[in-house]
C-alpha cells in the first residue's frame, strides 16, 4: 500500500508515459558524462586571499584545460595571459599586455575565444546545468553565441553581428567578466572543504561568504570550526578560546568591528587588571594585521584577561564532566599561590608572570563577578551577531563529522586509535562507542546543541568543547593542549604534546584499509582525505602516504604554518581520470600576478596514474540519479498494471 501510494505522488509529477519516457531518457542520459571535476581543501585558518586565488583559477586546474584546448596554437606565455584574464578579469582589462590595445577587434576575439573555450569546459554538463550557470542578464546571448553554427555564412554574420551590438552598446567589458565567472564555475564542479575554515587570520568573513555563495559545497567541521560553532551554540569556554587566539594573532579588533561585538567590558576590564607580559604580545602573521603601541598594549592585556578566563572556565568544565577523563588538566588547584609555582606529573615548576591576583585561592576554578559580567556579555553579543548566525548555521546544514563521497572517505582530524591500531573508544554518558559510531555520536550532539544554544552547561554543549581539545576527539588528536604551560612554564619540554597513536600509523596502508571498511569503503581505489595536521614539505614529508591509501592536503595555507610547511598548503583535484595534488606557493598579491604574467599554480602529481574514464553513474549522484530511474520503471509497470 505504501508503495503504491508513493507512486501516486509519483504520477502526479509525471501525467502522461511520454513525460516518463523523457525524463528516464534525460536521466540516463545524464549518467553517461564523465563526472564532474572536484576540489578539496582544507584547514583555510582565514587565508581569503589564497582561498579565493585557488578558486579562481580551479587550483590550477584551469591552465590546464588552457593548454588542452589551445596548447597546439597558442604560445605559454598567451596561454600563461588567458588564464591570468579568466582568473582575474576586471584586473585583466587594466593590464596592458605586450602594449595590446584593446579596441573593438580585441574586444570581439577575446569573447570569441571566451565563448569557445566555455563550450570546451562545458562538454560534462547537460546544456540546462549550464544553463544554470549562466548570469540571468546575458542568458539568451551567451547561449546564441555558444549553439551558433559559424559553419553557415549567415550564421558567422549573425554571431558577429551579435558581437558588433554587444560592443556598441558598451556592454563588452561586463559581459567579457561574466564570461570568465562562468567559466571558473564551470571548471569546478564541486568542493570539499576539509575542515578548519576559522582562526589564525581574520578573513574568514570572506571566505564564509565565497562558500555560501558557492554553486556546490560539503564541509566536513575542523576543531577550530567546533570552536565557533560552540561559542554559538552556548559553551562559554569555545567563546573566550576563540577570542583568545584572535587577541594572540592579532586581529580581535577586526572581530569586534566586523561582527558588532560587545568587547568594551572585556577591554576596560583587562586595562583594569592586567599589565604587559612579554608571552601574551600578538603574533603578527598576515600583512594586514597591523596596529598601533597603545592598541598593541590592549591586545597584550585582553589577551591575558582571556586566557585567565578560559582556564577557568575549562576546569569547571572538566570537573562536572568527569567521563571526559580530563583530570590531569585541572592545573589550577596544582598552584602554590604563595610561591608561585606548580607541581605537573610529579615535578615543580615556577611561574612565570602568573597573576595570583586574579583567582580566589579557595576555588581557583571561580569567576569573579567582573569575569562573570564580561563572559555573559561577550555571549550574548555573539548569538546576536546576525552575520555570524547566518554563518554557523551554513556550517550546520553543509557540514558534518565526516563524508562518504564517491567512493571517498573525508574527514578533518582522525579515527581515534590504540597503540595497537585498534578503533579507540570513548564514553557519551555512559555509552562506549567507535570508530564511525563514535563519529556519528559527535554529530548527533552537535545537532542538539544547536537546537538549544541557551542552554550553557548540559552535556551536548560541553562536548562541544571536548571536540576542541579532549584527548578522544577525532578533531584534536592530541592527548593534551598544553596552552596554559606555553604562557607560563619556561620549560619546552613540559609543554609537549603527544599525538594520537593514528598520526604514527596512518602510514600503514593495512591501518588505513581497515578504516575505509568501518566507513563500508572495501573499494580497490578507496581513499581517506584528511586534513588538520600540516604536511612539512620542507623536510621532506609527502602528503600521499600508506600507499596511496590517504592523502593528507594541510600543507599551510594559513602564513602562520609556511615556516614550517615551507610551502602555502596543498589542493586535491579528482577529475574523470583520477586524483592529481597540487602544491601552492604562498599568494603574494594580485599585482604581483600580473608583473609575472603568469600563476605558478602548476605543480601536479598524479596519484592514480592512468585509469578509466569515470562517468556520472560510477559516483554518489550516479547512484540518486539511478534511484530515480529505477522509480520511473516501477511508475511505468504500475500504470501498466492499472490499465
Amino acid at each position: 500500500m505504501n508503495e503504491n501510494k508513493y507512486l501516486e505522488l509519483l504520477k502526479e509529477k509525471f501525467e502522461t508515459p511520454e513525460a516518463i519516457y523523457t525524463e528516464l531518457i534525460n536521466l540516463e542520459a545524464i549518467q553517461n558524462l564523465p563526472k564532474g571535476t572536484e576540489l578539496y581543501l582544507s584547514d583555510v585558518h582565514g587565508a581569503d586571499r589564497a582561498f579565493d586565488h585557488i578558486l579562481r583559477t580551479g587550483a590550477g586546474n584551469l591552465r590546464e584545460k588552457i593548454n588542452n584546448f589551445f596548447g597546439e596554437e597558442w604560445s605559454t606565455e598567451e596561454m600563461d595571459w588567458f588564464n591570468l584574464f579568466i582568473s582575474y578579469p576586471t584586473e585583466a582589462m587594466k593590464n596592458s599586455y605586450h602594449s595590446q590595445p584593446k579596441d573593438k577587434e580585441w574586444s570581439m576575439q577575446m569573447i570569441r575565444n571566451l565563448i569557445d573555450f566555455m563550450q570546451f569546459c562545458a562538454v560534462k554538463y547537460t546544456r540546462s546545468k549550464l544553463r544554470k550557470a549562466l548570469p540571468k542578464e546575458y542568458i539568451y546571448v551567451i547561449e546564441e553565441l555558444l549553439y551558433t553554427d559559424l559553419s553557415q555564412n549567415e550564421k558567422d554574420l549573425y554571431y558577429k553581428n551579435i558581437l558588433h551590438r554587444l560592443i556598441s552598446l558598451g556592454q563588452a567589458e561586463e559581459f567579457m567578466i561574466k564570461l570568465c565567472q562562468v567559466i571558473q564555475r564551470l571548471v569546478i564542479d564541486h568542493l570539499h572543504l576539509v575542515g578548519d575554515i576559522f582562526d589564525r587570520a581574520s578573513g574568514e568573513k570572506v571566505v564564509m561568504e565565497k562558500l555560501m555563495a558557492h554553486h556546490s559545497v560539503d564541509i566536513q567541521w575542523g576543531n577550530h570550526d567546533l570552536l565557533w560553532m560552540g561559542a554559538m551554540y552556548g559553551s562559554k569556554a569555545n567563546l573566550i578560546t576563540m577570542l583568545r587566539i584572535a587577541a594572540r594573532y592579532g586581529y580581535l579588533f577586526e572581530l569586534e568591528k566586523t561582527y558588532g561585538l560587545n568587547l568594551r567590558p572585556l577591554f576596560l576590564f583587562a586595562e583594569e587588571r592586567y599589565g604587559i607580559h612579554p608571552n601574551f604580545e600578538p603574533k603578527v602573521v598576515e600583512p594586514t594585521n597591523t596596529f598601533q603601541e597603545e592598541s598593541e598594549e590592549l591586545l597584550t592585556k585582553v589577551h591575558q584577561a582571556l586566557a585567565v578566563i578560559q582556564f577557568k572556565l575549562e576546569g569547571q568544565i572538566i570537573k562536572r564532566r568527569p567521563d571526559f577523563d580530563m583530570d590531569e588538566r585541572l592545573l589550577l588547584d596544582k598552584i602554590n599561590f604563595d610561591e608561585e609555582t606548580i607541581e605537573i606529573d610529579n615535578k615543580q615548576f615556577q611561574l612565570n608572570g602568573f597573576p595570583v591576583q586574579q583567582f580566589y585561592k579557595e576555588d581557583p576554578y571561580k569567576l569573579c563577578p567582573e569575569e562573570e559580567h564580561v563572559v555573559n556579555t561577550l555571549l550574548e553579543s555573539f548569538q546576536q551577531s546576525e552575520k555570524l548566525v547566518r554563518y554557523i548555521d551554513f556550517l550546520l546544514k553543509k557540514g558534518s563529522m565526516y563524508l562518504v563521497y564517491n567512493g571517498q572517505l573525508l574527514y578533518h582530524g582522525c579515527i581515534p586509535l590504540t597503540e595497537q591500531g585498534e578503533l579507540d573508544s570513548f564514553s557519551f554518558e555512559g555509552e562506549q562507542l567507535k570508530g564511525r559510531k563514535m563519529l556519528d555520536k559527535f554529530e548527533e550532539y552537535i545537532r542538539n546543541a544547536a537546537s538549544s544554544k541557551q542552554e550553557t552547561e548540559d552535556y551536548a554543549t560541553d562536548l562541544l568543547w571536548y571536540s576542541w581539545t579532549g584527548k578522544k576527539s577525532p578533531l584534536f588528536g592530541r592527548d593534551r593542549m598544553t596552552t596554559f604551560e606555553r604562557y607560563y612554564i619556561e620549560d619546552d619540554e613540559i609543554s609537549q604534546e603527544n599525538r594520537n597513536p593514528y598520526f604514527k600509523l596512518r602510514d600503514n596502508e593495512e591501518i588505513m584499509l581497515n578504516i575505509l571498511k568501518e566507513f563500508d569503503l572495501e573499494y580497490e581505489d578507496a581513499k581517506v582525505i584528511n586534513g588538520h595536521t600540516p604536511v612539512k614539505a620542507k623536510k621532506g614529508e609527502l602528503p600521499v602516504k600508506a600507499n596511496g591509501r590517504l592523502i593528507v592536503i594541510d600543507g599551510g595555507m594559513s602564513a602562520a604554518y609556511q615556516k614550517s610547511t615551507g610551502i602555502a598548503g596543498y589542493s586535491l583535484i579528482n577529475n574523470s581520470y583520477g586524483f592529481q595534488i597540487v602544491t601552492h606557493q604562498p599568494f603574494e598579491s594580485i599585482d604581483a600576478l600580473f608583473e609575472k604574467q603568469r600563476d605558478e599554480t602548476s605543480l601536479k602529481q598524479i596519484i592514480d596514474g592512468k585509469l578509466d574514464r569515470k562517468l556520472i553513474k560510477d559516483t554518489t549522484i550516479g547512484e540518486s540519479l539511478q534511484e530515480q530511474i529505477d522509480d520511473l520503471q516501477a511508475l511505468l509497470h504500475y500504470l501498466k498494471r492499472k490499465k
